[in-house]
């Protein structure tokens, strides 16, 4: 895993000449919403991009990640459907509605059940390459996403400056990152993590929580302010032993929620003496997206090595797969 996290801006350079050189047909439908299907390190993905496009686009931009789709899918509806392995059962199910409905599909995949699909329905589809663990491949199938949100006119292709702009802050920071991950490993280290955002980066939340998850073998949370401030925030009374909190911060924050961290910062340190917070860098929502979640995959590394845990392995995973596929 180590390997891979270092390889991210690699990647995100790959995905960048795969998008380019994608050959998705144009459509003649008039798109009026937008369905992402995908779950886990093939799903992390809708969510962030949902995050970063929603406030340009005109249309609505829904991400499933379950079994079913929404009632307002029809052939009108772009949709997205995401699985690394193209083995995902949620996925290949929602699909199978999806095509019932007549919508417009696009899929991304290394392979598998799913890229059948599409050449046996002549569906518009790119292939990233295969082999490696869902997570570990993450800037592969989120950059495609806005190749194909471009390819139907939904938003522009500025994305790609945006794209280039981070790839050189990743670089640029590397050691700076790494370092600065380490240290907050070290104060998270033994806790149960706690994540705020501001509304507008929750899917950058999610993916440091589903990373601290499956590679640091721990149980973690995260919460969105201002909707924490409702009901959460409460709930800072009891149960309170080992807990921390890391505040990932942004310039482009509402100004309002910035001055609600800082509210909140006063009230969790009665609690707990671990309240950390980390500023993106950039100077798009792409770069700072983009630098936090490469800081938080290494967060969750460091922590796998504190924790001596096998960053990769995902036994528990399998094996409920292996119940399932009896049923």
């Amino acid at each position: 895993m180590n390997d891979y996290i270092n390889a991210f801006a690699n990647h995100l350079e790959d995905a960048l000449t795969i998008g380019d050189k994608a050959s998705i047909a144009v459509s003649k439908k008039s798109i009026s919403t937008v369905l992402i299907c995908g779950l886990g390190g093939s799903g992390i993905g809708g969510s962030i991009i949902k995050d970063v496009v929603s406030k340009k686009t005109g249309i609505p931009i829904v991400v499933s990640k379950g079994y079913s789709i929404p009632g307002f899918v029809n052939k009108n509806t772009l949709v997205i459907a995401c699985s690394y392995s193209g083995n995902t059962e949620e996925t290949l199910s929602s699909l199978e509605e999806c095509l019932k409905k007549n919508a417009e599909i696009t899929i991304i995949t290394s392979g598998g059940k799913l890229q059948e699909l599409a050449i046996k329905n002549t569906l518009n589809h790119i292939i990233i390459p295969g082999g490696h663990p869902p997570r570990a491949m993450f800037g592969y199938g989120f950059t495609q996403l806005f190749f194909i949100l471009n390819n139907y006119k939904i938003i522009t292709d500025s994305f790609k400056n945006d794209f280039t702009a981070a790839i050189s802050l990743i670089k640029e920071h590397h050691s700076k990152i790494k370092d600065l991950a380490s240290s907050i490993a070290e104060k998270l280290h033994k806790t149960t993590p706690i994540i705020y955002v501001a509304d507008g980066y929750e899917g950058v939340a999610i993916r440091l929580r589903q990373q601290i998850n499956e590679n640091s073998k721990m149980l973690c949370w995260h919460h969105v302010v201002p909707e924490m401030n409702h009901n959460e925030l409460l709930g800072w009374r009891t149960n309170t032993e080992n807990l921390s909190v890391l505040y990932l911060r942004n310039e482009n924050d509402y100004y309002r929620n910035d001055a609600r961290i800082e509210i909140n910062q006063s009230i969790v340190k009665k609690y707990t003496n671990t309240v950390l917070e980390v500023w993106s860098k950039g100077d798009s929502i792409i770069e700072n997206s983009v630098y936090l979640i490469n800081l938080g995959d290494w967060i969750s590394w460091y922590l796998s090595v504190l924790n001596n845990v096998d960053a990769i392995e995902i036994d528990v995973i399998n094996f409920l797969k292996e119940k399932l596929s009896k049923i």
